[in-house]
């Protein structure tokens, strides 16, 4: 009558991760859920959700996932399916690789940037 069955990781989509301030990882990390970094990163994050990166947090290395926020600070590569939202109080350094950017103004970004749009998308599924 009460046996509670372990969730899906489907439903934990629509749950975060957090990484606190203060705490600092070094190594890959891989997530099927949204994921909100207030700590430091050193290494590579990989997920199908959405990644936060909060004012204190920052990242060296590589990041692939669906959307992100950024008010930190990051070094790398950045692959991004859909938005990226760059914050006033973010430093960008590295490549971009995005559908879409949106930049506040005051925000450091220097980084080479490629916008890949869905035909292109197609394109190169098409191609492989």
């Amino acid at each position: 009558m009460f046996d509670k069955k372990p969730k899906s990781y489907t439903e934990l989509l629509g749950k975060t991760n957090r990484i606190v301030e203060g705490t600092t990882i070094h190594g890959d990390i891989i997530s099927p859920a949204d994921f909100r970094l207030d700590g430091e990163l050193i290494g590579n994050f990989t997920s199908n959700g959405k990644l936060v990166i909060g004012p204190a947090g920052s990242v060296k290395g590589d990041i692939i996932c669906n959307t992100a926020d950024i008010e930190g600070k990051f070094e790398g590569k950045i692959q991004i399916e859909d938005i990226l939202n760059i914050k006033e109080s973010a430093s960008i350094i590295g490549e971009v690789i995005i559908g879409k950017l949106s930049v506040e103004p005051g925000a450091n970004f220097n980084a080479t940037c490629v916008m890949i749009t869905k035909s292109d998308k197609n394109t190169s599924s098409a191609n492989e």
